[in-house]
């Protein structure tokens, strides 16, 4: 095995050393779901990243299997399968019905459909050392469009000069994970391995740049949402209009505390649902104001 032979030491300390810092990586969310066990609520989390975290696992698993030689990459992806599928677990647990069935929709569509596919067609149209190239290329095809997600993060924070959903760590993190197995891929000679990480180090390094930039920036709001808020800051209570002073974002809303998931190495940072706009006190017209004035003192 390339992966574990003393004739490959360093591949042996890089595949070892991505192991750890990946396996760090898929303990990230756990103070996320440990405020859903206690709150029995999933507060507005998506269940997305990590129905995908545990679809790239199942795959990266099936390919190091069929090279027989990649025993590093089945111990980290088999960890990141128990782990994903606990944190799924606990969200169908306590996520609202429309949530439940929308998870249960992705997880059948992507995890039994999708790889039930690519299991069946690898099998059936080709044999050897083929199928192990046409996988290979399936996974760097994954790789690449996970890595690519960063990309909606990465134009919040320029239109918007915050860095308040792309937290250095992380990015440091996917950075160091991306350099890792791009070394343990080269010198196991497995350009499948190697060549997605290369494009995961470029987004990790234009991240942490993009946060030394704005890091100490003034954010801004772009023009659309200032417009949209201004619309919402006219609030109708019984007949009665009055407007919410404010420079560009006072809503009136159940704030949600949810800050951006991290889930694996396909990082996939949440932005938070979009507030929602509370409706006016149904009896009499007093209720209203004093609940604007406290959720503007929150804000």
């Amino acid at each position: 095995m390339a992966g574990l032979s003393l004739q490959h030491p360093m591949a042996f300390a890089f595949g070892l050393l991505g192991n750890i810092i990946s396996f760090m990586t898929y303990l990230a969310p756990l103070p996320t779901f440990y405020r859903i066990y206690k709150s029995k609520s999933t507060q507005g989390f998506q269940s997305v990243p990590y129905v995908v975290a545990l679809f790239s696992a199942m795959l990266w698993i099936y390919y190091a299997l069929l090279k027989s030689n990649e025993f590093l990459l089945i111990t980290i992806n088999s960890a990141g399968c128990v782990i994903e599928t606990l944190y799924i677990v606990m969200y169908l647990l306590y996520a609202p019905k429309k949530a439940k069935l929308f998870t249960a929709k992705i997880l059948l569509l992507l995890n039994v459909g999708v790889f039930g596919l690519i299991l069946l067609l690898t099998l059936l149209l080709s044999a050897g050392q083929h199928r192990v190239v046409v996988l290979g290329w399936v996974c760097v095809a994954f790789s690449v469009s996970v890595f690519v997600a960063p990309l909606s993060i990465i134009r919040q924070v320029v239109r918007t000069r915050s860095v308040e959903f792309m937290p250095f760590s992380l990015s440091l993190s996917l950075t160091v994970s991306a350099v890792v197995w791009f070394l343990y891929g080269l010198l196991i000679k497995d350009k499948y391995v190697a060549l997605p990480n290369v494009l995961g180090f470029s987004f990790g390094v234009v991240q942490m740049g993009l946060y030394a930039l704005y890091r100490n920036a003034t954010p801004r709001v772009p023009a659309k949402e200032v417009a949209d808020d201004a619309k919402e800051a006219a609030i109708s209570v019984d007949d009665s209009t009055f407007k919410v002073p404010g420079e560009h974002v006072v809503t009136i809303a159940e704030l949600s505390a949810a800050p951006p998931a991290v889930v694996e190495l396909i990082k996939a940072q949440q932005p938070p649902e979009e507030a929602k706009v509370a409706k006016p006190a149904e009896n009499g017209t007093a209720a209203a104001p004093a609940n604007i004035q406290r959720n503007a003192d929150q804000v």
